[in-house]
Formats: structure tokens, sequence, C-alpha cells
């Protein structure tokens, strides 16, 4: 859709206001595709005034409550898209027409506020030292899972132990057969 100056939309509305002629008239005249836009102008006119055919330079931002009240009223009420915005202060309805498609698509979280634009990268450049990553660790403090922790450190501690105690063993074993075997070597040099 074309933009439309203030001053052309106020003429437009004015002539209408006065009498000089029906929507269709006045949008033929003045060389509009149809005469739906101006009866948008003439609607927000009487809604809001000379403001309601000003383009606003703010950015008005709804929050999500709004957004999903505004396009529940439409799907369960029979108002248009101009009424509901003239209903809510909204001078341009195509907002909620949009808001509506996106709720038909992907649901209400559609209508819940994104962040936009690419996602910020981290210039590594060559000279830069590496950066440690710091893990966020989260402890898992429920029951099971401490449970399961203390029944794998008592396997652990037992395991340790038998290792402890076969370590303990072959030593001991390993003397005795040096015991043994030098007992033996001395045992045959005093016999010759």
């Amino acid at each position: 859709m074309a933009k439309y100056s203030y001053e052309f939309k106020k003429k437009l509305v004015t002539e209408y206001l006065d009498g000089h002629g029906s929507y269709g008239v006045l949008a033929q005249r003045h060389g509009l595709s149809d005469k739906k836009s101006l009866r948008q102008w003439v609607a927000v006119y009487n809604k809001f005034g000379d403001d309601g055919l000003k383009r606003s330079r703010n950015r008005t931002v709804y929050s999500f409550e709004e957004k999903l009240s505004i396009v529940e009223s439409y799907l369960t009420s029979e108002l248009s898209y101009q009424e509901l915005a003239l209903r809510n202060g909204i001078s341009n309805p195509s907002i909620i027409v949009r808001w509506v498609n996106e709720f038909k698509v992907a649901g209400p979280d559609a209508l819940r506020a994104h962040k936009k634009g690419r996602k910020k990268t981290l210039d590594k450049s060559i000279d830069s030292k590496p950066v440690q990553k710091i893990q966020d660790t989260k402890v898992d403090t429920s029951v099971e899972h401490v449970q399961e922790l203390e029944n794998e450190l008592l396997k652990l501690r037992i395991e340790n132990a038998f290792l402890k105690e076969l370590r303990r063993l072959r030593l001991e074993d390993e003397a005795k057969m040096r015991d043994a075997h030098g007992s033996s070597s001395v045992s045959e040099d005093s016999s010759n």
C-alpha cells in the first residue's frame, strides 16, 4: 500500500465529512486504488483526530497480554480489524491482522517479544589468549541423586579396600618367596 502524506489524507477526509462525495467517488477522483483506505482514514480521524492521520515515528510496544487479549477478541467476536483497532486505541489495524495471522500459525508464543537481529559472535583474533570457559554447573540435590552418589562412593571404597588388600597379600607373598629363596640358597651353600 502506498504511503500518503498527512495533508493528502486530511484533504480527502475533510471532503468526505463536508459531504463532497462518497468513499468511492472521492477515491476515484483522487486516484486511490480503493475506497477502503479512505474509509479507514475517516474512522481513524473520527476517533483520534489529526494525530490518527499522521505517521507515528515512535513505536508503541504492546505487551504479550494486550496482544493476546486483542487476538482473542477478534477470534471470538464479530468485530472487524478496524473496529477492534479503534476500540483499543490502535491507529493501524494491519498490526492486528499480523498478530492474528501469527497466532493462527504458531499459537500464543508467536505474540511474545523476541530479540531481533543476528546473534552476536565474538571476534577471535589470532593474538588473543584463549579464554577459559567457566562452566556453570548445577548441583542436583534431589534425594535420589544423593542416594545414588552415596552408593557409588560406597562401591568405590570397597573396591579401593579390596585392591589395597590384594596388593598387601601380593607383597607378602613376594617377601615369603624371597625369604624362601634366600634361605634355600643359604642352605645350599652350607651343605656344600
